[in-house]
């Protein structure tokens, strides 16, 4: 099952890496940081998922005795019909309360010396049964079911005209017989059917090839799960909780392939918790390289013309660069007209929420310049330009953002599989840590959101 939790960090992992560099690029490769995530979402199975799952592997016709001289030639016979679906409601102790409908027809003979007289009768009962339930953290179901005796919808009496010869406790020795062994029957039947061991397996060697997320930009995706917390089953009377957490890291290259994970043949034993809190923070990470940076800045400040000095001096910006340096990003313009150099600004990169942009702090400036006389106007230049640039100059992620909320949030609506729906919501998605690499800026996206896991129609 976990191959349907983890899905959605794949599908929404391709939009916002989309934008890193390649091994195609002009740049060296670079491998992102490893990005430890941990996802929580509740599970909710409806009991009348398992009730099909009985209904369908317990035949119409459950028990047949065609003959009279078995059981030490009793002269009796019986067929057992299930009448309607069986009925499953949850208990208040992990435990599962079952109601089998039954159609019972019996025939017997009365005599002696081997001449006997048959009459059959037509009857139903309901049978009931207690299912206890735990979950190992072996990924298998343990269940022990145990029988609740059954009660009378209508008697069994054999009709011989003026002789009516009752034969309940005679069925009855029948039905407590057949009802231990049907026990065995639904124990096994769920075993069979609820064992998610299968699914873990499938699911953790899934992950084990990484995945392309941009072709343009040979950009590769690699998801490793590290652990599993799972809460205890909690039942209610029409459905069956439980909250699921995921630990993975999510790790992002560029250029060659990495390398594949080893396939499992038995996945790590989950861990029992008892709780999780109903939303989760999904971290991930994008690149935005200098090159891009180097472009919003072109387009806000390359060519642009301004004065300081009460108007009395202009300064022309002819060139601008964008790099970075240990962890301060470096503004640096060229400038012509009252002041002829190049200004340097440099400044701490951080999210600013209000703006939604990543922005300058504790920015500092320096003047290269070859005219000493320049110096006197540069404390002036210096307040008019740094203060432009912290107002103006920013990445913008709001469009990153949007998409990206969209695209999670198209991927938690979905059915993936017939019987498996996620249905989910996004509260909060925004850049939180900003990490500067030799080739750009790479932005880790905390996101905030609500994800269940619901069971119908399997």
């Amino acid at each position: 099952m976990r191959n349907f939790l983890i899905l959605f960090i794949l599908l929404f992992g391709s939009k916002i890496f989309s934008q890193q560099m390649g091994e195609n690029s002009s740049v060296p490769v670079y491998n992102f940081p490893k990005i430890k995530s941990s996802i929580s979402m509740p599970v909710k199975i409806p009991l009348a998922e398992i009730g099909n799952i009985i209904n369908n592997s317990v035949p119409t016709l459950i028990f047949q005795d065609d003959s009279y001289t078995d059981n030490d030639n009793d002269q009796f016979k019986v067929k057992v019909w299930k009448t309607r679906p069986i009925r499953l409601v949850g208990g208040t102790k992990q435990n599962l309360l079952i109601e089998v409908p039954l159609k019972i027809w019996a025939e017997k003979g009365i005599g002696t010396l081997g001449l006997y007289n048959y009459q059959s009768t037509t009857f139903e009962t309901v049978m009931y049964f207690n299912t206890q339930l735990s979950f190992n953290n072996n990924w298998t179901m343990v269940t022990k079911t145990s029988p609740m005796g059954f009660k009378w919808v209508t008697k069994p009496v054999l009709d011989y005209g003026r002789i009516k010869v009752p034969i309940t406790s005679l069925v009855e020795s029948s039905l407590k017989k057949q009802q231990a062994d049907f026990c065995k029957t639904i124990d096994d039947m769920m075993l069979d059917q609820l064992n998610f061991q299968q699914y873990a397996i499938m699911a953790w060697n899934q992950f084990s090839e990484p995945f392309q997320v941009s072709e343009e930009y040979n950009t590769w995706l690699k998801i490793t799960p590290i652990s599993i917390n799972i809460t205890p089953l909690v039942f209610y009377g029409n459905r069956i909780d439980a909250n699921i957490g995921i630990d993975t890291y999510s790790e992002t290259f560029t250029g060659r392939k990495p390398g594949s994970s080893p396939l499992i043949k038995t996945v790590a034993n989950f861990n029992s918790v008892q709780q999780l809190p109903q939303s989760f923070l999904l971290q991930t990470t994008v690149n935005i390289p200098f090159s891009e940076a180097t472009a919003i800045a072109e387009k806000m400040f390359l060519g642009k013309e301004f004065d300081f000095r009460e108007g009395k001096s202009k300064v022309k910006i002819t060139s601008i660069n964008v790099y970075g340096e240990d962890d301060r990003i470096i503004i640096e313009a060229q400038t012509e007209g009252a002041i002829e150099g190049t200004s340097f600004i440099t400044g701490i990169p951080v999210y600013d929420e209000l703006k939604r942009k990543i922005v300058l702090s504790d920015t500092k400036f320096k003047l290269k310049t070859k005219n000493i006389l320049y110096k006197t106007a540069t404390l002036l230049f210096q307040r008019k330009i740094v203060k432009m640039i912290e107002d103006e100059y920013g990445i913008p992620t709001a469009e990153l953002e949007d998409s990206s909320r969209k695209s999670i949030e198209e991927t938690f609506n979905k059915e993936y599989y017939k019987g498996l729906k996620m249905k989910g919501k996004v509260f909060k998605l925004t850049p939180s840590k900003i990490i500067l690499n030799p080739f750009g800026i790479t932005a880790v996206i905390d996101t905030q959101a609500q994800l269940e896991l619901l069971v119908k129609g399997m």
